[in-house]
């Protein structure tokens, strides 16, 4: 069975949020063994400077690097990453279950994910071109990993 970590910065504040999440949780538990590590995102300035951010970055990317275990195949949510479609997540998630079986997943802090961290993912993947707070973001990408497992799976859910 595919072993799952998701490492986000922040947390899910509101039940509605929280409720989304666990369902797909749910759902993938009968595709995966899923782990949620929630990092404690820095405060910053209202207004940060770009080498605030910056030195923010950084003190995140010390946590997120410490939780990837060792053997993932590590993707990492960016603007800049690659998109794809259902179907083509589903064949990389393929790959991962025949290559590692583990596969780590990273959502950044509102002000994304440092230069070191995004080197460190094997692959480096866009949702969309949009912009998506962070919480509805873990939902999507639960959503999104569910629907990709349920397609390798035979499932409908993705018609």
């Amino acid at each position: 069975m595919l072993r799952i970590r998701l490492i986000v910065t922040g947390n899910l504040k509101e039940a509605y949020w929280r409720s989304a999440a666990a369902e797909y949780e749910k759902r993938l538990g009968a595709y995966a063994k899923v782990d949620i590590v929630e990092l404690k995102e820095c405060r910053v300035a209202e207004s940060p400077s770009p080498a605030e951010i910056e030195a923010v970055l950084e003190k995140e990317a010390e946590a997120v690097l410490a939780a990837i275990p060792p053997r993932a195949y590590v993707i990492a949510l960016c603007v800049e990453g690659k998109q794809l479609s259902s179907e083509q997540l589903a064949q990389k998630l393929d790959a991962v279950m025949r290559d590692s079986g583990e596969l780590c997943l990273i959502i950044g802090s509102s002000h994304g994910l440092s230069p070191r961290v995004k080197s460190a993912a094997h692959f480096k993947l866009s949702v969309s071109a949009l912009t998506f707070p962070h919480q509805l973001m873990r939902v999507l990408l639960l959503e999104t990993v569910y629907r990709s497992l349920s397609i390798l799976h035979g499932g409908k859910y993705h018609k």
